[in-house]
């Protein structure tokens, strides 16, 4: 396996870069802030950008928990990446982190001042600092899961070859950490009511929205709904097709992680 790693200053674009690099060097893998990232899916460990403080994130990032190091260990033990991208904030730490998870001698070191100009760098760091954004190299729909119910937004890179795929868009996820910013993200209940009421308005089949409650807690976000249906058409078919529609919206306009909307039927109009 070889071991590549990127390094450079806290918010100064590596992870933005990434890609980039393993198109380059044709790279299969990465890990970066406590995941271990295969062909653009997360296969392993605890994302660092997940944690509520910022010593929580270091150990996150440094694997210093066994059962988070253990899991990342096994995962590349199972896959056995030929090329592998280590991404840290200086040579020492992505040294100590290539010995955290067993890995062989590194083969080269790359540093962020090589392959980005100041410019970019310092508008790298303005986003970090102000706006409190952080990159992940991976796609959201592999986030959402952990993510879900914090800042996300996809930056879709057009690819024309390399190991993450020949001519698709690969994407790439802001997402704004716990530990940068005060308070946690919620949404009242009365926001899930009005979206389901603007979903039913856009349903033909669905006259109106009886009673709404949904539980907002971001991982396990549950909708319970009662409908009044018209009954000019196939109420069955109707009612799951705007309880699909319905998860789909709340997801997009929230990032929560919607596991599931129960629908009742108590009036056909």
């Amino acid at each position: 396996m070889k071991v590549y790693t990127l390094t450079g200053k806290s918010g100064t674009g590596k992870s933005f870069q990434a890609m980039n690099l393993c198109k380059e060097y044709d790279i299969e893998s990465i890990i970066d802030d406590g995941i271990f990232i295969y062909q653009n899916r997360v296969m392993a460990g605890t994302s660092a950008k997940r944690e509520k403080t910022k010593v929580g994130a270091i150990k996150a990032a440094m694997f210093i928990r066994e059962e988070q190091r253990e899991e990342v260990r096994r995962s590349i033990e199972s896959v056995k990446p030929e090329s592998i991208l280590v991404i840290g904030t200086s040579d020492k730490m992505a040294e100590e982190i290539c010995e955290q998870l067993g890995l062989p001698e590194i083969y080269q070191r790359i540093h962020i001042e090589d392959i980005t100009t100041e410019r970019e760098r310092e508008k790298a760091f303005k986003q970090r600092r102000i706006q409190g954004k952080h990159v992940i190299p991976v796609p959201s729909m592999q986030l959402k899961r952990d993510f879900a119910g914090y800042f996300i937004n996809p930056l879709k890179i057009l690819k024309s070859s390399g190991v993450f795929g020949i001519g698709q868009y690969t994407e790439k996820t802001v997402v704004r950490p716990t530990y940068s910013y005060s308070g946690d993200f919620t949404i009242s209940d009365r926001v899930i009511t009005d979206i389901a009421k603007c979903a039913a308005k856009r349903s033909d089949g669905v006259d109106h929205v009886i009673s709404a409650y949904a539980n907002t807690m971001p991982g396990t976000l549950r909708v319970q709904l009662s409908l009044s249906m018209k009954g000019n058409g196939s109420v069955w078919d109707d009612a799951v097709s705007y309880q699909k529609k319905l998860a789909e919206v709340i997801e997009f306009m929230t990032a929560f992680n919607v596991v599931e909307v129960a629908v009742t039927v108590d009036e056909v109009c």
